[in-house]
């Protein structure tokens, strides 16, 4: 195998980035595709496709496996949504995420001793928003029954065949799930064995969760014997796990815990369907979710970058690498001070922060021989006609507005340690999964699920992890006065799935898991599609690098634990010796890793055969279908 890899590597440092080889295959198909992190989820989302649903359909099935399979979410989580309509011929977004609940303000987590809210238990949880997410998509865009979507899953809740990934989280993580009885109950059935968790390939079942996956069906069919719509059947099922017995008993076995979520707080959640956030980049039109999400970070990155010529600057040159960096440097700057939820005060700069003028004024902050360690947030209200309220508040931390100015001082954020670390690098990475799906009638659906993760805390007999999202909101509104944690919030999350249009037909959907990293990987896996020719699995596995100077959103309670690392990049291990040098003399601190591209997951929409072409990662257990 080692052979292998570095006959890989030669003949990728050999061959043009357009004609590079690739460890798995290009799926094909003209009738449907099926991508995500599973790969008994991607089985799911075909069968549903051999039934006859369509893309929504199979989605909302994979995001139902997925949960019920752990590891890298649950069911307790959130989901974030991009579909392209074929009737409308528009994007919609769908904003599932959960809310911070009843009782959690930054004086509530600080009189805990917390400088972020909690990584793990219940205090780390918003209110539920995947199945609220799922039931929404499914009525509104879907056409079978909740029944039908949830079949496979509900297989699985009565046993399957674990993979090796989560069966050895579990084992990893056991002293943490002994603290919760729930979860102690379903993920340490072999308690006081020398291994508690399952064996890979055991059978793993989950009575508590297939109760509950049963009880919303129940609802279904009960609403639909007396007689009404398959829509409102299906709000009877959402209706069972908000406001009925499913919600009493999750709330009950939160606060058992020392949770705070009540059923007020359940009742009151809803899903929102949203206009998503889109700039154009040189003829193709690329959406992402609203600021919510740190989405519009890969947006204001292109609108930077339409400033340069990559192309002639050459895949991971130099040059190429060191502009792409400061880009999204800059952009992860503003993200980590406006980017918040919008139906909150104060309002975001949204339309300033996506200026073309802006952008350009951004780029012309990129010093052309060496790392800029000190970038700030600019000052996008000029461009949207308004006046900047956190003036003082910026300069309070030390961030010069003088955009005549090239180097920024942030006091706030100096003295970072910069050298290597693993602990960050795992918090920068930390893990979801994605769904991708398209069917010949041109539904398109691009999601990026999360939360709920192992090791995740169980409410009560539910069967249903709790989300760990929390921790992305700040308790210091100098940090960033638009993310500080409120009941009812919804916290600024890293989940971002894409898509883009080129000539207003569907170019190109993807998604991507790893925290931070995910719109630097998925900006790099566009540019490689858009400016270097790449097909989709060729671009799923390319070398990419990460920047790690930016405020990490996950991870650690304390402000040091999340300070961002001015230069540090990440590179692939056959990044060629002069550019490593070259790097090296621009001040950037450089490690390495065999895989950089991140799990991506895309489709490519190919008119002239009216075909197509799907991307499934080399990372992981990434897992694509088509036909």
């Amino acid at each position: 195998m080692k052979h292998f890899f570095i006959f890989f590597i030669a003949i990728a440092l050999i061959l043009p980035a357009s004609a590079q080889q690739t460890q798995k295959p290009v799926l094909y198909g003209s009738n449907w595709m099926a991508i995500t992190g599973k790969p008994l989820a991607a089985t799911a989302g075909a069968m549903t496709f051999q039934k006859g649903g369509n893309a929504v359909d199979a989605a909302c099935t994979m995001l139902a496996a997925t949960c019920t399979m752990w590891d890298t979410l649950s069911w307790g989580g959130e989901t974030q949504v991009l579909i392209y309509n074929p009737k409308t011929k528009k994007v919609i977004a769908i904003n599932a995420m959960g809310v911070a609940p009843t009782g959690a303000t930054p004086e509530f987590f600080k009189g805990k001793g917390y400088n972020f809210p909690p990584e793990y238990g219940p205090l780390a949880a918003t209110t539920p928003g995947t199945p609220g997410g799922l039931i929404y998509m499914l009525a509104q865009y879907g056409t079978l029954s909740l029944e039908e979507v949830l079949a496979p899953a509900m297989q699985m809740a009565a046993g399957y065949a674990i993979e090796a990934q989560a069966a050895n989280s579990m084992e990893r993580g056991k002293a943490q799930i002994k603290q919760w009885p729930y979860s102690k109950k379903v993920f340490l059935p072999h308690a006081g064995e020398k291994r508690e968790a399952p064996e890979a390939g055991e059978l793993f079942v989950q009575k508590d969760l297939l109760q509950t996956l049963n009880k919303l069906v129940e609802a279904e069919r009960k609403a639909l014997k007396q007689g009404k719509s398959r829509k409102d059947a299906l709000m009877a099922a959402y209706d069972r796990f908000y406001k009925g017995d499913i919600a009493e008993e999750f709330v009950r076995g939160s606060k058992e815990q020392g949770g705070l979520i009540t059923m007020e707080d359940l009742a009151k959640w809803k899903p929102i369907e949203e206009e998503p956030l889109t700039v154009n980049y040189k003829g193709i039109d690329v959406y992402k979710m609203k600021q919510w999400t740190q989405g519009p970070v890969m947006l204001q990155a292109l609108n930077i970058l339409e400033n340069f010529d990559l192309k002639k600057m050459g895949y991971n040159s130099t040059e190429y690498i060191h502009t792409v960096y400061q880009a999204m440097n800059l952009a992860f700057a503003d993200r980590d001070f406006y980017y918040g939820d919008p139906y909150f005060s104060p309002e975001e700069p949204i339309k300033g922060l996506l200026s073309k003028a802006y952008a350009k004024q951004r780029a012309g902050l990129i010093q052309s021989a060496s790392n800029n360690p000190n970038i700030g947030p600019g000052n996008p209200y000029p461009f949207e006609g308004k006046t900047n309220p956190y003036l003082n508040l910026l300069k309070d931390r030390g961030y010069e507005m003088d955009t005549t100015k090239r180097n920024f001082a942030p006091k706030h954020d100096m003295g970072m340690n910069t050298s290597p670390d693993q602990e960050y690098q795992e918090r920068l990475w930390l893990g979801t999964t994605s769904v991708e799906a398209a069917d010949k009638e041109g539904w398109i659906v691009s999601i990026t699920p999360s939360g709920g993760w192992l090791p995740a805390c169980i409410a009560g007999n539910t069967g249903i992890g709790m989300s760990q999202r929390m921790q992305s909101f700040v308790l210091d509104s100098a940090l960033n006065p638009f993310n500080v944690v409120a009941p009812g919030k919804r916290p600024r999350v890293t989940l971002s799935p894409s898509l883009a249009l080129k000539d207003g037909k569907p170019y190109l959907s993807s998604a991507v898991q790893g925290g931070d990293t995910q719109d630097q990987n998925l900006l790099q896996f566009f540019l490689n599609v858009a400016e270097f020719g790449m097909n989709v699995q060729q671009a799923s596995e390319a070398a990419n690098f990460n920047s790690n100077q930016l405020w990490l959103s996950l991870g650690g309670t304390k402000t040091d634990d999340r300070k961002p690392k001015p230069g540090q990049i990440l590179l692939h291990d056959s990044t060629k010796e002069s550019v490593r040098n070259e790097l090296k003399k621009m001040g950037y601190v450089l490690s390495f890793d065999d895989r950089t591209s991140g799990p991506i997951n895309a489709i490519y929409f190919d008119w002239k055969h009216k075909t197509f072409t799907g991307g499934s990662s080399n990372h992981g257990e990434d897992y694509g279908i088509g036909w």
